[in-house]
């Protein structure tokens, strides 16, 4: 979803899959990686629960399913992820701008019809079949929109303020949001109540959200929610500056990445004691997680593609990534499963309808990646 944000050009052009590109191909690889675990990945690594007497597959699978209320699962940092993403991108993109002199209205007009599109797209994929007779249960709050509000308000952040004012407001921000949560008080419930049913999350959608409401009385992507979803966009930006940056090594880069990603955990985990870590409410814990996850993830893949020059293997990720908007888009309208069971049951129908789950979701995958493929060869990226 990040097509309208391009990195910078790093050291002289590189080949990957035919196509020339001066890109930071590891940015483009984890967006891929993600966008795969969306797209995909996430119903294959289910499917195998129960398929085995292997504990640790089984255990393998529960990752990739979210806790119905407090918890933490691999699963739950896949959106935040791809919000930290979005981030990094904006640097590159604004120094480009910047370096063609585009005035600053133009900025903003472009990152807020960029948003207004975005927030568009999300109401559509959360409602559709589109309840065009009946708008009270239309459900206002989705991935893209928190993508397009996210990344409209760390634009005009990085417009206008330094690196240490952005991370002041990030910290202001999931500090207000842990104290609202503790101090004001739910009618029927009191202040700090942390249960799905009496916490002033949910009580502020219903009270305030119109339409529908995922889970009838929260919506993990309603209004409050968003305001520390914002922060690990602004944190995605912070990474990306440190990658922007000149006349620094790239084992310097690599070594503030970590850095950084180790202290937001360990602010984390001391959080977690008293604001648990979980992503149904977007707890500062899970901000603060997620984004030293995030951090983590992006040092991995920097050093490994980018520094260790290991590219071959990334560019299975490069073409989701180069496409995300679009596999998510049509990953909601298309039904790859349907279509691989048609093309492929025949292969896998001799190991039992037992195992019919997995090899469908593994034929999914295979037509996910070849069409986004064919795509990328013919040079068609779709961006907003």
């Amino acid at each position: 979803m990040e097509r309208e944000f391009i990195n910078q050009p790093s050291k002289g052009s590189k080949t990957l899959g035919g196509l020339k590109t001066h890109r930071l191909v590891s940015i483009d690889a984890l967006r891929g990686f993600d966008m795969l675990m969306i797209c995909g990945a996430d119903a294959f690594f289910r499917s195998f629960e129960g398929k085995t007497s292997w504990a640790w597959l089984d255990g393998v699978a529960l990752q990739f399913e979210h806790p119905e209320w407090i918890g933490f699962t691999f699963y739950d940092f896949i959106f935040p992820l791809f919000l930290f993403v979005a981030g990094i991108s904006i640097p590159f993109s604004l120094g480009k701008l910047r370096e063609a002199n585009a005035p600053k209205a133009q900025i903003y007009r472009k990152a807020f019809w960029r948003m207004m599109i975005l927030i568009g797209l999300g109401i559509l994929d959360k409602n559709a079949p589109f309840p065009f007779f009946d708008w009270e249960q239309i459900r206002l709050g989705s991935v893209l929109g928190r993508i397009g509000i996210a990344g409209f308000v760390t634009v005009v952040l990085f417009m206008n303020f330094n690196t240490a004012k952005r991370l002041f407001i990030v910290g202001g921000i999931l500090l207000l949001y842990y104290a609202a949560v503790f101090l004001i008080p739910v009618p029927g419930f009191g202040a700090g109540d942390l249960s799905f049913e009496g916490n002033l999350i949910g009580w502020f959608d219903r009270t305030f959200l119109p339409g529908r409401l995922l889970q009838g009385q929260f919506d993990e992507l309603g209004i409050l929610t968003t305001f520390p979803a914002i922060c690990l966009t602004i944190l995605g930006a912070h990474a990306g500056e440190i990658l922007r940056k000149a006349n620094v090594s790239e084992n310097n880069k690599l070594k503030e990445l970590v850095l950084t990603g180790m202290i937001c955990i360990g602010i984390a985990l001391v959080w977690n004691i008293h604001f648990p870590i979980f992503k149904r409410m977007w707890t500062s814990s899970f901000i603060m997680l997620t984004a030293g996850m995030a951090f983590l993830s992006m040092g991995l893949f920097y050093l490994i593609i980018d520094i260790f020059k290991f590219q071959k293997w990334a560019f299975f990720f490069v073409v989701i990534g180069m496409n995300s908007l679009t596999i998510y888009m049509v990953y909601r309208f298309v039904n790859f499963r349907h279509t691989s069971r048609l093309l492929f049951e025949g292969l896998y129908k001799p190991l039992g309808e037992n195992w019919f789950p997995v090899m469908e979701s593994l034929g999914a995958l295979l037509l996910v990646w070849l069409f986004l493929y064919f795509l990328y060869r013919k040079k068609i990226f779709f961006k907003v």
